[in-house]
């Protein structure tokens, strides 16, 4: 399990990798974890978990010329947070052998292995989970089966029943081929295609270029059981079962869900320490978007708040 060090020169940190690899039966799944090395005040424990068509780091640990503070993971550890992501099954360095589509419950399957190896690693008495899109639905559901290890939960780019998402209605148009295949092939043209199909210009090519090169150097094809389960298995997850503080995000121009789908979702989540952001100019994949350090803002304000004194239930 080799260390990786960067020092950033701005802030003065020194961040440190590492990487690490967990068992689920005869799968190998891939960890990457990224903190500060510095005495830094410890603010929590993050676990990213990565959407239907990307690897982790991919997502959450990305380089980009001239893009500073590219890599989420890096802007969280240099905060004092210990953040770590995964390949889920079916994904980058994971194994992908199994001949399986690799669906949510799958990924629910993964992180229960991931963050019980993660507790125990680092002593967290809960995990703060960021996921995005079908990352957004594990996470969720994982929280409805397992609250305890569970301390903050962000959902970006999340849906509920489906209702009202242009996305899904474009996407169930190829539900026959999703199902008859356990993968799906990818390419460059594909993840241009999540930048363009709600609203061109939210993200800049340089960024887009970086994404899709990162991609596609650990895929060529994708799972197909999260895009199986989001055209025609919703709603996976009941609200009324989440009890935990949730932050619903939500791009302005984002297709995979509607507002009124997200809205009838956050009314039924029993835990009053909820909230709702619409994030202005922002599409889909919110970190590789132009406006990517407003989201960083706005998740580092709900995971920093401080819990709440006093409850009435």
């Amino acid at each position: 399990m080799p260390d990786y060090e960067k020092k950033d020169i701005y802030m003065g940190t020194l961040t440190i990798s590492k990487e690490h690899w967990l068992s689920k039966g005869d799968v190998s799944l891939f960890v990457w974890q990224k903190k500060c090395k510095l005495t830094t005040p410890y603010q929590g424990t993050i676990l990213f978990i990565h959407g239907s068509s990307m690897a982790s780091q991919s997502t959450f640990d990305l380089t980009v010329p001239n893009r500073p503070d590219s890599s989420v993971m890096e802007w969280f550890a240099k905060r004092g947070f210990d953040t770590w992501c995964c390949d889920m099954e079916g994904y980058g360095r994971s194994t992908k052998s199994r001949p399986i589509n690799c669906d949510i419950a799958n990924g629910v399957d993964d992180l229960e292995v991931v963050s019980q190896y993660i507790l125990k690693q680092t002593g967290a008495k809960g995990l703060m989970l960021y996921g995005i899109s079908s990352g957004a639905l594990r996470a969720a559901a994982f929280a409805e089966k397992f609250p305890e290890r569970v301390s903050k939960l962000a959902l970006d780019a999340f849906v509920w029943t489906g209702d009202g998402s242009p996305t899904l209605e474009q996407r169930k148009k190829n539900l026959p081929k999703f199902v008859a295949s356990n993968r799906r092939p990818i390419d460059r043209a594909f993840i241009f295609s999540i930048f363009e199909r709600d609203h061109p210009d939210t993200a800049d090519q340089n960024t887009i270029n970086a994404f899709a090169d990162s991609i596609l150097s650990l895929d060529d094809s994708m799972p197909t059981g999260t895009y199986v389960d989001m055209c025609s298995r919703l709603p996976i997850v009941d609200p009324r079962k989440i009890i935990n503080s949730t932050l619903i995000l939500r791009g302005e121009f984002d297709g995979i869900a509607s507002t009124e789908d997200l809205i009838n979702f956050f009314q039924l989540l029993p835990n009053p320490e909820k909230q709702f952001i619409v994030m202005p100019g922002i599409s889909h994949a919110s970190f590789q978007q132009r406006n990517y350090i407003s989201v960083y803002h706005y998740l580092y304000s709900f995971y920093t708040q401080p819990t709440p004194v006093y409850l009435s239930r």
